[in-house]
């Protein structure tokens, strides 16, 4: 009933364009009834999915992966940041793997490979995405870990992208900001916000509510970053082959 409630606005929104605006009857009535069924279902069965196995299984992980005896540090001896490679490793390859699955970038994908006519393939903006929320995760727990200020790193990392963007062909630019947006869908925000709550909960001297939030933001900031320099990299590359080209010609 609480999906029912929050799908109805939306509803109610198209239906109330199609019918008072429009004025036009709505086409495969039959159709819209069966998938808003379907929307309703999924979204309660996703939130469920959440509640009982995605966020446990982020808290379980983080709880065990800094457990001192699983780190092999003696009773009683301070743990040093660099003690915890093991979760800058796990947190890498979650993110890395949730994107790669991420259904929006998926579609992201398809869009600007179908746009570019193959000019910008599916996996290689896939790969450069989930490369990007890797790097973002292994630098968000750390901060965790550490207890720096966030807006440091936020400060930093949008340094970057307006440097990058001043720079970067200007064909993939908005490409590369949609790109640090459709990482924080469905499948990685779970996963990462157990995994920062879970953390924080666990490390000495951090708090959740202040700690425990923000890897989402490290992920929005740093796919933007690996994308603009992929499409950089692309373009040197390509003035190196054509100089290579002239050379020989001469």
């Amino acid at each position: 009933m609480s999906t029912v409630v929050d799908v109805l606005p939306i509803l109610i929104l198209i239906l109330g364009f199609q019918l008072f605006v429009l004025k036009k009857p709505i086409p495969q009535l039959r159709k819209v009834v069966i998938g808003s069924v379907y929307v309703v279902l999924g979204l309660a069965m996703f939130l469920l999915g959440l509640e009982k196995a995605l966020f446990p299984i982020g808290n379980m992980m983080a709880e065990q992966l800094s457990n001192p005896e699983f780190l092999g540090i003696p009773e009683g001896q301070e743990v040093d940041w660099k003690d915890y490679y093991w979760i800058y490793l796990f947190a890498a390859m979650i993110g890395f793997s949730t994107t790669i699955a991420e259904p929006s970038l998926i579609a992201v994908a398809i869009k600007a490979d179908e746009v570019s006519s193959g000019t910008i393939s599916r996996w290689g903006l896939r790969l450069t995405v989930a490369c990007g929320v890797s790097l973002a995760l292994a630098v968000g727990t750390y901060r965790i870990i550490t207890g720096t200020p966030i807006y440091l790193y936020i400060m930093t990392g949008y340094l970057v992208v307006i440097v990058q963007t001043l720079f970067a062909p200007k064909h993939m630019i908005p490409l590369a900001y949609d790109s640090g947006g459709v990482t924080t869908s469905t499948v990685t925000v779970p996963l990462v916000a157990a995994l920062g709550l879970g953390l924080s909960a666990t490390i000495p001297g951090r708090n959740p509510a202040v700690d425990g939030f923000g890897l989402i933001a490290f992920a929005s900031v740093f796919p933007i970053i690996t994308v603009l320099g992929y499409a950089q990299l692309t373009v040197i590359k390509k003035k190196i082959v054509t100089l290579k080209q002239k050379r020989d010609a001469i």
